[in-house]
């Protein structure tokens, strides 16, 4: 008994036809002989799954199907040989998706095309200061590559003559040859999948339709830029081959690491060494700023090393609006060194002078170290 055409497919009647026409390309994809070799049982289940697309494609057909069943075609009424296997479309439909997958691509090319091609995208890896990413600025750089022949307009041909549609393929690219049941396709040998050929071609760039070139591009950089942002200039990539539209340009960019700042999205960290004198008096000290500037931090008495001050919207921008981030202030307190005799004999008499309430914190570290002593002695 013939299974029933919606079966075939796995599809429900009533279904529309973008649903059995994906039916159908997932089926045929998978029974294709190409990818089940000397497989009778994938080749028998293929010429089936073609059969009942072929069937339900159509919707005269299908109303038919629908009211008569398989008796609709008997003796080959309505069907024909169409209706017993596949058509071209049909299988050209599966052939280009098949071996455009295989390929890299999306699919064939169509009947006509033109031999011009897009160039490649190219990328470009940029080093800018944090001070450049704050303000933002233009770089002037250069980037070798390939341009537009200006001999033959990129059009790979020499003066007076232009390219011509391939005789072998009629311009096609590919060439199809039946061979039995199947129909074997491949790319034109005489035009290389171009669909055009050039029989005079230009002295300059030898028929590309491009030459190789050193541009010099002004790449704008906008304020607050970070690692890793990507600017994308359009056109300015690879000319295209034999007068295709031109690829696209990416920036790369990578900040240089600073000699005082680190930074943290829009949040910018300086470390501050301080004197013994100013975090144990208090004071008041000035720190850099990104944007050139200083800025006055207050420093209260009995500062320790590690405490941190925040300066509101002196940190990085971000990008395209005014808003700014801050910028933190990491306290060191610095230990006097080679000092004199007399300096030492100082300050041995004014740690005798202070004691240990005024020592907070080594006195608490101590009295706990003291604790854990204890307990591993009893």
């Amino acid at each position: 008994m013939t299974e029933c055409f919606y079966e075939t497919l796995g599809v429900e009647r009533g279904s529309d036809g973008a649903t059995i026409k994906r039916a159908y390309r997932k089926l045929a994809m998978q029974y294709h002989p190409d990818r089940n070799p000397n497989d009778e049982a994938a080749e028998q289940r293929f010429k089936e799954i073609s059969e009942a697309y072929d069937i339900l494609k159509d919707d005269q057909k299908r109303a038919a199907y629908d009211r008569y069943g398989h008796a609709a075609f008997a003796n080959g009424h309505g069907g024909g040989a169409q209706a017993r296997g596949f058509d071209a479309d049909s299988f050209s439909d599966i052939f280009d998706q098949f071996f455009g997958d295989m390929m890299g691509g999306g699919g064939g090319r169509g009947r006509g095309q033109s031999s011009a091609r897009r160039g490649a995208d190219l990328r470009f890896n940029l080093e800018i200061s944090l001070e450049s990413a704050f303000h933002g600025v233009t770089e002037n750089i250069e980037v070798p590559t390939s341009v537009s022949c200006d001999d033959c307009s990129g059009t790979g041909a020499e003066e007076g003559s232009s390219p011509e549609m391939c005789p072998a393929c009629q311009g096609a690219g590919k060439i199809r040859t039946a061979q039995g049941f199947f129909t074997v396709e491949r790319t034109c040998p005489g035009c290389k999948g171009a669909g055009r050929v050039i029989s005079s071609p230009c002295k300059s760039c030898h028929g590309m339709g491009r030459v190789e070139k050193t541009r010099q591009l002004s790449v704008k950089i906008p304020a607050g830029v970070e690692e890793g942002t990507r600017i994308r200039l359009a056109g300015e990539g690879e000319a295209g081959f034999r007068g295709g539209p031109a690829g696209d340009l990416y920036i790369f960019l990578s900040i240089r690491p600073h000699k005082v700042f680190e930074r943290e999205g829009t949040t910018v960290y300086c470390g501050v060494p301080i004197s013994m004198l100013t975090a144990t008096l208090g004071g008041e000290i000035e720190v850099p700023t990104l944007g050139g500037g200083r800025a006055k931090v207050r420093i209260p008495e009995g500062t320790q090393t590690g405490r941190q001050f925040r300066l509101r919207n002196k940190g990085m921008p971000q990008i395209n609006t005014p808003i700014y981030g801050d910028m933190i202030i990491e306290i060191t307190v610095e230990t006097p060194v080679n000092l004199t005799k007399a300096q030492k004999d100082t300050l041995r008499g004014l740690a005798d002078e202070l004691g240990e309430k005024h020592m907070p914190q080594s006195t608490g570290f101590f009295s706990k170290v003291k604790g854990l002593w204890d307990d591993l002695t009893d």
